[in-house]
């Protein structure tokens, strides 16, 4: 892919809506599966979760394409499975490869730019086993009152804002990131809540892979296509902790030193708790290799997501309002850059990650790799 191809597909490839990405995908994968949420959007409407599957139902190598796990992601993550379908690397597959792409995993937030679900989780965190005692998170509690304080007057902001740098110069800025966004599961409506059951996208993704046959396989990649953390434009392939650092060497193995660990301190992310690896581990253990797709945005503004859990925490009737629409705006803007520069950079980031990947699956030495 040059440099004009990337610029005239960024320009196509990109939604201004979740309808319009919608609309999109399906054009370009027509015979793809839906699933309704049982939720609306903003308007009413209805939004689905869509599914297209490509290759042999018997292949044993498979790609797994997600997007929109937290929600106003999901225009970057649309955008770059329009560009594998664009490139056509879904055609001509191998007999034993396959490709699986889920748009839109979590619908509700895609469709109102919220991260979270209709259930207020971070689906991001949710994928813990929710049998077991769940992740603590003393940080979190000690907090909780000043991420999503009860009102969001310039003095009660100043109070709470001063609260939170208290604690980073106390106890320093690696453990204020780890009480913010490792995860919690005790104050719904909060930051990066993890929930107390599974959320209906997560249960969406579980049915999609006992109907694709996932844990089937010999050897899947998925890449889930995720904003915000890091430079601006750059497209950052994360490994999550519950692969380890034998996931981790996988992931090197096909996409080369550019990957990172949070266990090794070289991600822009903490170790969380519940993440969509989480599952993958579950359900396939050293037969997968799991990468988060991470395309940086702008500078951290807490206040985008304080603003949006206090909208629907404390005034979730307004969440349609002129104020509704201004804090859900925010957020989506921040996420999702507008600039074309940004835009292409996806474009080509993702196009080299999906070229690799789909080498890495057709590759004679892919399999030993695996084990």
């Amino acid at each position: 892919m040059n440099l004009d191809s990337a610029q005239q597909l960024a320009s196509i490839a990109f939604a201004d809506t979740y309808l319009e990405a919608r609309q999109k995908f399906l054009t370009a994968a027509p015979t793809s599966r839906s699933y309704k949420c049982s939720t609306t959007g903003p308007s009413g409407e209805a939004i689905f979760t869509d599914a297209v599957y490509f290759g042999s139902p018997d292949a044993k190598r498979l790609l797994v394409l997600v997007s929109g796990a937290h929600g106003p992601e999901g225009y970057c993550g649309s955008a770059a499975q329009l560009a594998f379908l664009q490139a056509k690397f879904h055609e001509g597959l191998p007999s034993s490869l396959a490709v699986l792409c889920v748009h839109a995993l979590n619908c509700y937030g895609f469709a109102w730019d919220r991260r979270v679900t209709a259930e207020g989780c971070d689906l991001n965190r949710n994928f813990v086993d929710f049998s077991k005692p769940l992740p603590s998170n003393p940080g979190y509690e000690e907090l909780a009152e000043h991420f999503v304080p009860a009102e969001i007057t310039a003095d009660e902001t100043r109070r709470a804002e001063a609260a939170v740098a208290a604690y980073g110069s106390a106890h320093g800025e690696l453990k204020l990131r780890v009480a913010r966004s490792s995860g919690q599961y005790t104050r719904p409506g909060g930051l990066f809540y993890g929930g107390t059951e599974p959320t209906e996208a997560r249960r969406t993704l579980e049915r999609l892979a006992t109907e694709f046959q996932v844990a089937d396989r010999d050897q899947v990649i998925i890449i889930d296509y995720h904003t915000g953390l890091g430079r601006y434009g750059y497209g950052e392939l994360q490994c999550e902790h519950p692969s380890g650092l034998i996931g981790y060497q996988r992931a090197v193995s096909f996409f080369g030193p550019t990957v990172t660990s949070p266990d090794l301190g070289t991600s822009t992310s903490v170790v969380i708790s519940g993440s969509q690896d989480e599952f993958w581990q579950r359900a396939l253990g050293d037969r997968h290799t799991y990468v988060a797709l991470e395309f940086g945005t702008y500078d951290p503004k807490p206040e985008l997501l304080r603003n949006d859990h206090w909208l629907f925490m404390h005034r979730p009737g307004e969440a349609d309002s002129e104020l509704g629409r201004q804090i859900r705006r925010a957020t989506k803007l921040h996420y999702y850059p507008q600039a074309l520069d940004w835009k292409e950079m996806v474009v080509w980031r993702s196009h080299q990650v999906h070229r690799q990947a789909i080498e890495a699956l057709t590759s004679a030495e892919s399999e030993s790799k695996f084990r």
